[in-house]
């Protein structure tokens, strides 16, 4: 039987690098494509090459050119496209380059696989920000933190897109022409419209992956600027759950084509950004000092994730409880402080 062949764009980033390891010890063959600019891409492809094989293109999603010579130099039966700018702050201070990357590094990859490799399970990882701020999701103050007043499974993908940044409109274009190409030139794509992804290689910055960030700074004494009033809840999902979802995804490309899902940690892992701070210190035994500022463009009060819709077609769970995972993500950080 040949072995299957597995792109992954962004594969030496946070997500990408745990794919990557997750999928060659599963016999693929692993192409990772990045263009190293990230911060910790450097280390975590120096992590992979310790630990497993693959393929490396340092390529760039924008430059349209190499992204069809990798495609087309192979038949892949599965491109996981993780590639993308990823903050908020980032988007509205430089729409550009975000567009570029987001919406047309995105067309770049897509176009590439419906002309060279139509069969190929796509999944483009997109993201909650496609909600906007959810108007008709009613929240209100309880025990401390922000919670929905009538959305208690969280938000469906049935919610009304409404793209409130720069980077909510990036994303959202991606996510929407993932779903188009599935059902214009039937190539078995997908959206995963994730939450807040944390673990192990996370190399998390103020401005992205707070749940990392709030442990580096931590473990690391650096200041912690909390934006808002730090009730503001998310749910949490470990990067060995989501790369199962991947997984699931691929297996089943018939019931994920044209389809959206939201994936998340659902209302059993939710987190608000003071729950957090208690949790670190309460693990590291020490008072953690905070600073303050005004709410970010586009902040959500609460989000967490209906993940029934995932649930129902794939058959897939969490099964890693924030404590736990997030315990794993303070011993790594711990073990790896020079690296930071």
């Amino acid at each position: 039987m040949p072995t299957k062949r597995i792109l992954i764009t962004g594969g030496a980033g946070f997500v990408g690098c745990n794919a990557a390891r997750f999928f060659r010890a599963r016999n693929w063959t692993v192409t990772v494509l990045d263009n190293l600019s990230r911060q910790g891409a450097d280390k975590n492809l120096a992590w992979l090459r310790d630990h497993t094989s693959f393929d490396f293109e340092h390529v760039d999603v924008r430059d349209r050119a190499n992204v069809d010579r990798v495609v087309s130099e192979q038949r892949y039966d599965a491109v996981l496209h993780l590639a993308a700018q990823v903050a908020v702050t980032t988007s509205v201070t430089d729409p550009g380059t975000d567009f570029a990357i987001n919406a047309m590094g995105t067309f770049h990859v897509l176009d590439a696989v419906r002309c060279h490799c139509p069969e190929a399970v796509f999944i483009n990882a997109s993201t909650n920000k496609v909600y906007g701020k959810i108007a008709a999701a009613e929240y209100a103050l309880r025990d401390g933190r922000y919670a929905y007043v009538n959305r208690p499974f969280g938000i469906s993908e049935t919610e009304p897109l409404d793209f409130l940044s720069p980077y909510g409109c990036s994303k959202g274009a991606a996510d929407q022409y993932a779903l188009d190409f599935a059902r214009i030139y039937q190539i078995p794509a997908t959206s995963f419209r994730q939450s807040c992804i944390y673990g192990p290689r996370q190399f998390g910055v103020e401005d992205q992956g707070w749940v990392a960030w709030f442990a580096i700074a931590s473990l690391l004494g650096r200041d912690i600027t909390i934006f808002g009033d730090g009730r503001q809840v998310r749910d949490v999902l470990h990067v060995e759950d989501l790369v199962r979802a991947y997984e699931a995804a691929i297996r089943a490309p018939d019931k994920v084509a044209a389809q959206a899902f939201n994936v998340g940690g659902g209302p059993n892992s939710m987190l608000s950004l003071l729950d957090l701070i208690g949790m670190l210190e309460e693990r590291l035994q020490l008072r953690i000092p905070l600073r303050w500022d005004d709410w970010r463009p586009g902040d959500q009060r609460v989000y967490v994730s209906d993940i029934r819709k995932l649930e129902t077609t794939l058959g897939w769970k969490p099964e890693i409880d924030a404590n736990s995972g997030i315990a794993q993500l303070i011993d790594w950080v711990a073990r790896n402080r020079a690296a930071f």
